[in-house]
């Protein structure tokens, strides 16, 4: 199955989150918080256990935009990782290189991040990666490529960024284009509105 390309508002209302993070769908969901469709505004009977536990992964597969396959995969890797399970699996999401591309302020959503990267404009430690899914390390500077600092929608984003709060896991050096991945986010620093034990337990059944 290939990557989702539709309307990322549509799927922000079907998972009753904003999953692009951005303020333009967060006035959608406020305008219609409700699924879309004929019959999104129809009331529900209560949903079963393993419903309300698909759509907790789905609601994180979808903000981090990972296929299934991925997204098991990285979960099965976080079992065997000393630790808590749903913590150890949210900081593996966090070091996908798309994600941390997102959070420095590069890009404005993870979707234009994984554009970004797969278009050879970062470099990680002086080197260009081109993988959305490289794992960062603590320690790793992240930068945009000397070519690309003057694209318009790189300026824009790094002026936004000025008006962002920075994640407190990231130290930033936006005067020169980069940021270093300084230390793993505890879980209160992700203020994800997910249930990660949810997501655990669906895979465990």
């Amino acid at each position: 199955m290939g990557r989702f390309r539709g309307s990322i508002t549509k799927q922000s209302r079907r998972e009753g989150i904003n999953l692009a993070e951005t303020e333009k769908v967060q006035k959608y969901l406020d305008k219609r918080p409700y699924a879309p469709g004929q019959h999104g505004q129809r009331r529900k009977g209560r949903p079963s256990d393993y419903s309300v536990r698909l759509r907790e992964k789905q609601k994180l597969s979808r903000l981090y935009g990972m296929g299934e396959k991925q997204f098991r995969n990285l979960f099965e890797e976080a079992t065997n990782v000393p630790g808590v399970t749903g913590t150890v699996f949210l900081q593996l999401l966090e070091r996908r290189l798309d994600n941390v591309v997102f959070r420095m302020g590069f890009a404005s959503t993870r979707r234009q991040a994984r554009q970004f990267v797969g278009h050879g404009h970062i470099m990680v430690n002086g080197k260009k990666v081109d993988i959305s899914s490289y794992r960062v390390k603590i320690g790793d500077e992240i930068s945009v490529g000397e070519k690309s600092r003057q694209m318009g929608f790189v300026l824009e984003n790094m002026e936004a960024m000025k008006r962002r709060r920075v994640s407190p896991w990231i130290e930033m050096n936006p005067d020169n284009f980069t940021g270093t991945f300084s230390r793993l986010p505890a879980r209160e620093d992700l203020a994800l509105p997910i249930n990660e034990n949810f997501i655990i337990e669906y895979y465990s059944r």
